[in-house]
């Protein structure tokens, strides 16, 4: 028997349900057939490529994999998003960094039926995935994007101030760590958009996807659309596949992420403290606090971001005698147009189990803490 016949053999008895025992046989025709092996690894390639060919992308892949499986079954992935990438054609930078980001671990050693296994649960679940938006290329009609430029002393300066925020233990401290950054990313972001009106090929807005992992991937998902507001872009949450595709302009998307990874640290080790001060005090109960804590921070946080984007805004056209109004709202015309054609059918939904007094009261504390309000214009 071919080694192409061995693999399509199992490939016919166990991919296409999710029976337990046509799982075990097929891995056993696998297991007895070493020679299978190559033709096997090739197959998982071709998954791969089909599934950026439906729009996923390497950090989406290496996300869902760990969301609906197991680590053995993320490093089998990330093994064949290595194998792939030589084959297939440049993408850009953003997706440069996601594969350097994929895991480099490579499959634990184990037997062979158990690897098989693996192997054929993790092509079960890429051969169901279902067809994204794409991210990369323009929609029709739309300008093409500059080409990415290195990134600026604004963002490392970003970068930096985030980092110190998330890793000091004193609140004011992080308060005035996060205003300087927030400050710096309205200012970056003003400065981008008059760059852009007045180059003789404009951008047009990109997307982004970025990971909304549970707990309480509501609230998280609010606190994610809170600073993708702020910072002149929109978000759209995936809640099956644990996502939000945030739609903007590259400088934009750069510190929606880096915002909102930082303002997610900041609020998680501010709900341990507040948590554990409220189970000295002897209360039991966690889930809905941790809920209300995350939802009011999302709230405040959100609200002093806005705040702080408006008061940029005012004193960067006073400086400089220039109408920023006409700029930025035909950049948001476009981040609206963009999004309506990715999305054309979206839903609201209720914020649920923010119904703890205790912890809304908290996480509004906490957002005051990381709060980003006027200070003095940065040098």
């Amino acid at each position: 028997m071919s080694t192409s016949s061995t693999v399509d053999r199992a490939f016919e008895t166990a991919l296409y349900d999710d029976d337990a025992d046509t799982l075990d046989t097929a891995a056993s025709l696998l297991a007895a057939d070493p020679g299978a092996d190559p033709e096997l690894g090739r197959r998982g390639e071709e998954f791969v490529a089909t599934a950026w060919r439906r729009g996923w992308q390497p950090a989406d892949l290496v996300r869902i994999v760990r969301r609906e499986l197991e680590d053995v079954h993320v490093r089998l992935v990330a093994a064949l998003i290595r194998a792939q990438a030589p084959h297939d054609r440049s993408r850009g930078p953003r997706w440069a960094a996601q594969l350097a980001g994929v895991p480099e671990q490579g499959p634990p050693r184990t037997d062979r039926f158990s690897h098989a296994t693996a192997v054929l649960e993790l092509y079960r679940l890429l051969l169901r995935l279902p067809a994204l938006e794409p991210l990369e290329a323009g929609l029709p009609g739309e300008a093409p994007r500059r080409e990415h430029r290195p990134e600026s002393r604004a963002l490392a300066r970003i970068r930096a101030l985030l980092a110190k925020a998330e890793a000091t233990g004193y609140p004011e401290e992080a308060e005035a760590l996060s205003a300087k950054a927030q400050e710096l990313m309205a200012r970056h972001s003003i400065d981008e958009a008059l760059l852009s009106a007045h180059a003789p090929s404009p951008d047009a807005p990109g997307a982004c996807r970025i990971g909304v992992e549970p707990p309480y991937e509501q609230a998280k998902a609010v606190l994610l659309d809170a600073v993708a507001d702020a910072n002149h872009c929109r978000a759209v949450w995936n809640e099956p596949l644990g996502f939000s595709t945030v739609v903007g302009f590259e400088a934009d998307l750069e510190v929606v992420e880096l915002l909102y990874t930082s303002l997610l640290v900041q609020a998680e080790g501010a709900m341990a403290k507040a948590e554990a001060a409220q189970r000295a005090g002897g209360r039991k109960r966690t889930k809905t606090f941790r809920q209300s804590f995350l939802a009011a921070y999302a709230h405040r946080a959100g609200s002093r971001l806005r705040a702080a984007a408006e008061t940029v805004a005012a004193e960067t056209g006073t400086a400089t005698d220039v109408d920023l109004l006409p700029v930025l709202a035909s950049r948001e015309v476009a981040v609206t147009d963009r999004l309506e054609r990715m999305f054309p059918e979206t839903t609201t939904t209720r914020l649920r189990g923010a119904a703890d007094a205790a912890g809304w009261t908290e996480g509004t504390r906490a957002a005051d803490h990381a709060r980003v309000d006027r200070r003095r214009p940065l040098s």
